[in-house]
């Protein structure tokens, strides 16, 4: 039987301190279209509130010029200076039957990023051309925190 599990790892430098990076994900969400509009164009609280460890928020965003929605429940590590955001309704999962999007900041180096997946059937595509958008996120808010 094929393997229909995948992880998909990229290393990001960040110029912004490492604790603002952490932040905006952990507490402010919300100024996320701002600071990479091409990417996220609305997030929305639709469970919890937007600091809450296991909050759901619905995202609406763009991939290769086609807008999405991505409805996820968050899990915080304050400790490590992570997040997961488990994908529990929307585009994704026609795709993917698991989909999680994780972060780790690492000070003064980078921002870890990974998305873990698990294919429906083993012809299904890895979500390659989702990475480059977490990725491209990842650069547009570090550049907004570093210039702020």
């Amino acid at each position: 039987m094929a393997n229909l599990q995948g992880r998909l790892v990229a290393e990001v430098e960040l110029k912004a301190p490492a604790d603002k990076f952490y932040k905006i994900w952990r507490s402010e969400t919300h100024k996320m279209p701002t600071a990479t509009s091409k990417n996220i164009q609305g997030i929305k609280v639709h469970e919890g509130d937007w600091d809450q460890h296991g909050a759901i928020k619905i995202w609406n965003y763009t991939v290769e010029g086609k807008s999405e929605v991505f409805k996820e429940k968050v899990e915080f590590d304050d400790d490590n200076m992570s997040f997961t955001l488990h994908g529990i309704e929307g585009h994704v999962l026609d795709t993917w039957k698991v989909y999680k999007v994780g972060c780790k900041v690492v000070p003064k180096v980078q921002g870890s990023l990974s998305i873990e997946y698990e294919k429906y059937k083993e012809s299904d595509p890895s979500p390659d051309k989702y990475m480059a958008v977490v990725i491209d996120m990842t650069k547009d808010i570090d550049a907004h925190l570093a210039s702020a």
